[in-house]
């Protein structure tokens, strides 16, 4: 997939593993260098199917976060990003399809989603 960052702190932590460590921590940069790497590595969102299966349990969120999906990080913390495919292009009523069409995608934050 083509993934992009437009937070330059973001994508400068992201980017730098020496900053990445010190921003946070060294088993969370680990697990972001995990994800960053699936992500460019996979062709579509798809490669991340069924939603909630380990390790990644990647997913969309609900409410007023619809649209967005999560990647597990550290516990409680989790990686969010957006598809950049227009989605009203894409099918609604088939999520597996849907999530196959997905193959560029924008790191929006880490963040802990629960709290």
């Amino acid at each position: 997939m083509k993934v992009y960052i437009t937070d330059k702190k973001l994508k400068t932590a992201l980017e730098d593993e020496a900053i990445c460590r010190k921003r946070y921590g060294a088993e969370m940069a680990k697990k972001l260098a995990v994800r960053m790497a699936e992500f460019t590595a996979a062709k579509s969102l798809l490669d991340f199917w069924p939603p909630k299966s380990k390790p990644e349990r990647c997913h969309e969120l609900e409410a007023d976060q619809a649209g967005i999906f999560s990647v597990d990080l550290k516990h409680p913390y989790r990686l969010l990003f957006k598809p950049i495919e227009d989605p009203s292009e894409m099918p609604h009523n088939d999520e597996r399809q849907r999530w196959s069409r997905i193959e560029s995608i924008e790191i929006l934050y880490v963040k802990d989603t629960h709290g």
